[in-house]
């Protein structure tokens, strides 16, 4: 089987879905999409060559070689998965999965078996990027599965991506985001911290914050959320603080499993939960900073 070839069938066009499957379609691939919103999938194959719309789950997979999926927990994927019209319904042996969102391990292997039952391979590969590089096709991918259908979906994975690393077996990908993500909460904690020590002290936020992008804890996220921190009041949302929680609880879940002992991440969890329950939760993680100076008063 050639995936070059194949239709893609691409579900969730979020923040980050939707630039990722306009750089599927870009480079040639046919792409069936499906999404909660009707209107955002209707719009995309209006304006895009090569893309049509799926009135439901089943009948994307019905059409598709590769199924990729880019939401935001395990309920959400389920969601797309079960049920008369979910994608297992119009599932194919041979078709690969390839979920790219936030799992976590027991929704990445519930998705294995399933998907295994059906005839079908699955994937996991979150990435690693704001919106900019899901644009830019500049997204870090981690990726477990069998190295045959890694291989097979490596072209396409190229697409989307300026870096692969195939980490192991089925899981392992999953796994690697959430190592990554605990470093990007934990920075985005320091940060926060930080800004308001300096603000507290009597240095513009503005000031601050670019001293911080010309230190040496200028991370390219420290760099792209600088407009979050700087401006929270008007800049653009890149990744709510609802999600962030939900991340850090599966963080929590993992470091149980494993024993791995996580102060920090149990410390940047309470934060964030404080910060959503002042009502931040639809903000912008950088958002920890607005909690933090209302704290401080």
């Amino acid at each position: 089987m050639t995936v070059t070839r194949l239709t893609v069938a691409f579900l969730g066009l979020g923040r980050m879905g939707l630039p990722m499957a306009t750089n599927i379609a870009a480079a040639g691939y046919p792409v069936v999409v499906h999404n909660r919103t009707r209107a955002v999938a209707d719009e995309f194959a209006s304006g895009t060559a090569g893309v049509s719309v799926a009135e439901t789950p089943r009948e994307a997979a019905q059409q598709a070689g590769v199924v990729i999926t880019m939401l935001a927990d395990e309920r959400a994927l389920r969601a797309v998965y079960e049920g008369p019209d979910g994608l297992l319904a119009g599932w194919s042996p041979g078709t690969i999965a390839v979920d790219m969102g936030t799992t976590g391990a027991a929704g990445t292997a519930w998705l294995a078996r399933v998907v295994g039952e059906a005839g079908g391979t699955a994937i996991d590969s979150p990435v690693s990027g704001a919106v900019a590089a899901a644009e830019s096709a500049g997204l870090t991918l981690m990726v477990g599965g069998p190295s045959d259908a890694v291989e097979r979906v490596r072209p396409l994975l190229e697409t989307m991506s300026m870096v692969i690393h195939h980490v192991g077996d089925t899981g392992t990908g999953a796994v690697m985001k959430l190592a990554v993500n605990n470093v990007v909460y934990a920075l985005g904690q320091a940060v926060s911290e930080s800004l308001v020590l300096a603000e507290r002290a009597g240095i513009e936020r503005a000031q601050a914050y670019s001293v911080f992008v010309d230190s040496a804890v200028a991370a390219p996220m420290v760099k792209y959320r600088q407009d979050n921190y700087v401006n929270p009041g008007t800049a653009a949302t890149q990744f709510a603080l609802d999600l962030a929680a939900k991340d850090l609880r599966l963080i929590a879940a993992l470091a149980d499993e494993v024993g791995a002992p996580m102060p920090q991440a149990a410390i940047n969890l309470e934060t964030t939960v404080h910060a959503i329950d002042d009502g931040l939760g639809q903000r912008d993680m950088a958002a920890v900073a607005v909690y933090l100076r209302t704290a401080a008063r």
